[in-house]
């Protein structure tokens, strides 16, 4: 196998069937220890979907409709490496990156032997298929993790997501409560902290800046991922709602979801072939992928991963 199916434009997606063994984790006895700390979101009513027109139609931002939601608590950042590395101590959880051999990594980004290099995504060639890629070395054999325990953990797929939250005592949160706790209390925002991209001239998420993706002039004082509580929270006390990292969330995705999505807690369809995404990541720009805007979406298969794709746990 020497390619990675081109199924989101974002983050690569891992051919289907390409794993074939059941998953079989460890459960730990007792408690979990190491998790991240997690911050009141109150219920409320909200309208959901992108009142700009800033989306591609094909993400389904819209209709815009009205959501309503209980109150839940969510993690304030991203979760690290640290805590990851936690749940893989207690566990020995073993990440479908891990059991492929193989992940998708950024071509700037690459950290390894050329013998390392599998293929590259067929429409989006700055995505390499490279052996070696996991969570422990996100760029291939030749990276490690050194510098970046506080940084959020990468090449995780929905599948180990779901791994974490349930070792955690958590769950992924639904695609509703993730963009009603991204807008931080703000109705109808184009990012969690208002409308402008950057209020004052100063950056207020991690992602690129220059010509994609030839050249990253790395103005936000990031050239790949940020420490997961850089940059200001926002007004619920959540770092990073955009930006950095895409968010996995536990809904499937349909395009046309919001066309009969009910108004009391949402959780998306019953069933599908690949799950939603939120936030956009450090390779968000303008000029190829805008969706780092709070209503915006994307999607992939579930036992896929690749260097800017991470999760956050609601309970």
């Amino acid at each position: 196998m020497t390619d990675v199916s081109p199924h989101s434009c974002c983050a690569p997606s891992t051919p289907a069937s390409a794993l074939t063994r059941p998953r079989q984790d460890a459960r730990p006895p007792g408690a979990a220890t190491g998790v991240g700390a997690q911050v009141r979101v109150p219920g409320g009513l909200t309208s959901m979907g992108d009142v700009w027109g800033d989306g591609d139609p094909r993400d389904g931002e819209t209709p815009i409709h009205p959501v309503r939601l209980p109150g839940f608590r969510l993690d304030a950042t991203a979760v690290t490496n640290t805590s990851f590395a936690a749940f893989v101590d207690a566990t020995g959880h073993v990440t479908d990156a891990e059991e492929l051999g193989m992940s998708a990594v950024f071509e700037a980004s690459f950290h390894g032997r050329s013998a390392d290099l599998l293929g590259r995504a067929a429409h989006t060639p700055w995505w390499l298929v490279v052996a070696g890629a996991t969570w422990r070395t996100p760029e291939g054999p030749g990276s490690d993790l050194s510098g970046r325990d506080d940084h959020p953990v990468v090449q995780v797929s929905w599948n180990d997501a779901q791994a974490y939250c349930a070792w955690a005592g958590r769950r992924l949160p639904t695609e509703a409560e993730w963009e009603y706790a991204a807008r931080g209390g703000q109705e109808g925002r184009r990012y969690p902290w208002g409308d402008e991209l950057t209020p004052d001239g100063r950056w207020r998420c991690n992602i690129w800046q220059g010509v994609f993706p030839e050249f990253n002039h790395g103005d936000d004082g990031h050239l790949a991922t940020a420490p997961a509580s850089a940059f200001e929270p926002n007004g619920y006390g959540l770092h990073q709602m955009v930006g950095n990292v895409w968010e996995w969330c536990a809904d499937w995705f349909d395009a046309r979801f919001y066309e009969r999505s009910p108004l009391d807690s949402p959780s998306g369809p019953t069933s599908g072939t690949a799950r939603v995404m939120r936030g956009g990541s450090y390779l968000c720009h303008d000029s190829y992928c805008n969706r780092y805007r709070v209503a915006a979406r994307a999607q992939n298969t579930p036992d896929s991963a690749s260097g800017n794709l991470g999760f956050r746990c609601a309970s």
